[in-house]
């Protein structure tokens, strides 16, 4: 009897919408999904991400990672600007849009979760935050499959990260989550060496101001 693979790819995906947590953790998986002729769609958006200058750094890390395959990257915060109406435009009208927009958003939906434990309900809001943007984002471009990075870092719980991608995707129509466990085939390993390779930077917290509390509690 012939082995399962660890990695199971969904019957008839061939192009898949990664969101992509940071460099490092989707390096391995873009290449495997490249390796397998499934060609991702890497999405960023990771409004939990605090300070905004740490922001920066990882979304300038997945741009460059990104743009060394000559893969297509869409940053949230740069697109938000295109949810204009005509009517808006013609009129010169705004709305507030980029990192603090979306940093507020994530706030309130973390509201009230702020003394929770990492790997608590407060991840469980903030991972279905951020996927039900990526389902979303998925049905727009017309992607029926969406999949995390999240679920291959040792911080992230994925029963968690499974239930949250389940639940964004029964919202949106037409779109369905790819729940992989993106640590199997050798992929946490292979993730460690294209770090060294690229020379990413490696952050040493989930993300979130949160989790930086916690990392920094821990150390001391």
């Amino acid at each position: 009897m012939s082995k399962q693979p660890a990695i199971i790819v969904p019957d008839g995906c061939v192009r898949v919408l990664l969101h992509a947590c940071c460099a490092p953790c989707s390096s391995a998986i873009v290449e495997w999904l490249l390796a397998h002729d499934i060609t991702p769609v890497i999405y960023y958006y990771n409004p939990n991400i605090y300070p905004r200058e740490e922001y920066e750094i990882r979304k300038n890390e997945s741009k460059r990672h990104a743009e060394s395959l000559g893969i297509l990257w869409i940053d949230d915060d740069r697109f938000r600007n295109n949810r204009l109406s005509l009517s808006e435009i013609r009129t010169g009208a705004s709305r507030p849009c980029g990192y603090e927009e979306m940093h507020t958003s994530w706030r309130q939906a973390v509201c009230g979760l702020e003394n929770e434990p990492e790997r608590g309900k407060r991840c469980e809001a903030c991972f279905y935050h951020r996927l039900l943007a990526t389902a979303r984002k998925a049905q727009e471009l017309g992607i029926p499959y969406f999949a995390t990075t999240l679920a291959s870092s040792r911080w992230k719980n994925l029963e968690q990260i499974n239930a949250a991608g389940d639940k964004a995707a029964a919202e949106i129509n037409g779109v369905h989550f790819w729940a992989q466990n993106w640590r199997k085939e050798g992929l946490q390993e292979r993730r460690n060496e294209l770090l060294k390779e690229y020379r990413f930077y490696n952050q040493l917290y989930c993300g979130c101001e949160f989790s930086q509390r916690s990392q920094q509690t821990t150390n001391n």
